[in-house]
């Protein structure tokens, strides 16, 4: 199909793009901007006037719930949700049931995602064997399968010498590892940031050292290994400051955030709030404005919708009893074009975070508007307001704290090879 998308301010940040110009699409690829090819007619017009065109989305961190937790969400039901949210591609960690540690169970997940014809998804491989920590996975295989990086999401990894052959092992194939940092032990039974408000809520703490203890060993093993490696959801003040140290060393390190820390803080656990129990949790308001500062300045590289539905029962309980995890993929665009404007960002600059900078940490050919890349486009009014109800998100997940909340920024076009998979 050929498309047209006609009048729209086209915003691309990994080629400086900032212009009112058209674009042109034809065979699933981007053809030209600006001016039409020779001989082009559209199949198909998109009026853009007033709105943004930008790369798709593409989201470093989101759970499709497939296999094994298909009572929390399907991976038809997320993709939905995706494309909704303006999202094109997108990474999931391995912690399924059972992970993502066989070739068979990757190329299982590539197949059904890729049948639905709608986003792009980037698995992450288990690091070790079923996420037990106690044997390292077949790396180089599970990377033909299709595979972009190993993690061990969530799940602590005590065993430093096994993070070290890790390291090592991937460092020997120029494999990417990306690890979220937290010792296992000083998280061990918390549920929130460990400060005032965990106290008087008589709630298990989380201290913000737990994070940093755990950076500082995961620098020390790249310092040693040179191992490409994403840090995953910072939340902490220090730990902002450690990677732009660790950056300015020179160290091959990359790091994102949730979108949800760039705006909520301890305090908004307010009255036992179980939609703000997350991993890692809201800390306090000085982290908080640690990470949007961090954004801003480029120490952290992306932000990332931290996608996790869970399903109502398991939210309807007790805070320390209730499920962690919130919903994002339909907010990523909202909560962050909001942290652009409360931090007086310009366009581009912001939607780099969600763009071009997460393509370059998947090392995957996306994020831009270059002539003879995928169309994967983005058409969004950055002047509209949506309302966040249950109702408004595609996902089967509803857990998000920002219910209730008008933000700004409604995809009206989502374009994944060329076709029109979602237009509001």
């Amino acid at each position: 199909m050929t498309v047209h998308i006609k009048n729209g301010r086209v915003i691309d940040p990994k080629n400086r793009v900032d212009a009112k110009q058209d674009v042109f699409i034809s065979a699933g690829k981007i053809v030209a901007l600006g001016e039409a090819p020779a001989g082009f007619r559209a199949e198909r017009t998109i009026a853009a006037d007033n709105l943004v065109v930008c790369p798709g989305l593409i989201d470093l961190s989101a759970r499709l719930r497939e296999p094994g937790f298909e009572y929390k969400a399907t991976l038809a039901s997320e993709m939905q949700a995706a494309v909704a949210g303006g999202v094109t591609s997108l990474a999931c960690p391995p912690d399924t049931d059972p992970p993502l540690d066989e070739p068979g169970l990757v190329e299982m997940l590539k197949h059904r995602a890729k049948s639905l014809n709608l986003a792009h998804v980037y698995p992450l491989g288990a690091l070790t064997w079923k996420l037990g920590g106690e044997r390292l996975t077949e790396m180089v295989v599970l990377r033909d399968a299709g595979c972009i990086a190993f993690s061990h999401a969530d799940t602590p990894l005590p065993d430093t010498q096994m993070l070290w052959r890790a390291l090592q092992y991937a460092a020997t194939f120029g494999i990417a590892v990306w690890l979220r940092p937290q010792d296992g032990f000083l998280a061990r039974g918390g549920v929130a940031h460990d400060g005032e408000v965990a106290t008087r809520l008589g709630l298990q703490g989380i201290p913000a050292f737990a994070e940093t203890i755990a950076l500082a060993t995961i620098l020390q093993l790249v310092r040693a290994t040179r191992t490409r490696v994403h840090l995953c959801r910072l939340s902490t003040a220090e730990s902002v400051a450690m990677l732009r140290t660790a950056k300015k060393e020179g160290l091959p390190v990359t790091c994102d955030a949730s979108v949800h820390h760039a705006h909520l803080s301890e305090i908004d656990l307010g009255n036992f709030d179980s939609h703000c129990h997350v991993i890692p949790p809201f800390r306090s308001l000085r982290d908080r404005d640690a990470l949007r500062s961090g954004l801003a300045d480029g120490t952290i590289d992306a932000l990332c919708s931290d996608h996790a539905p869970v399903d109502e029962d398991a939210k309807q309980l007790p805070f320390a009893e209730s499920e962690p995890g919130v919903t994002g993929l339909e907010l990523l665009l909202p909560l962050t074009l909001k942290w652009a404007e409360e931090m007086r960002l310009a366009l581009p600059e912001s939607l780099a975070t969600v763009t071009s900078k997460p393509a370059a940490i998947l090392g995957v050919l996306a994020g831009d508007l270059a002539a003879g890349r995928d169309a994967d486009v983005c058409v969004f009014d950055p002047n509209a307001h949506v309302k966040i109800t249950a109702d408004f998100l595609k996902s089967q997940g509803k857990n998000t704290p920002f219910i209730g909340y008008e933000l700004p920024g409604r995809v009206r076009y989502t374009l994944v090879g060329g076709q029109v998979v979602y237009e509001a």
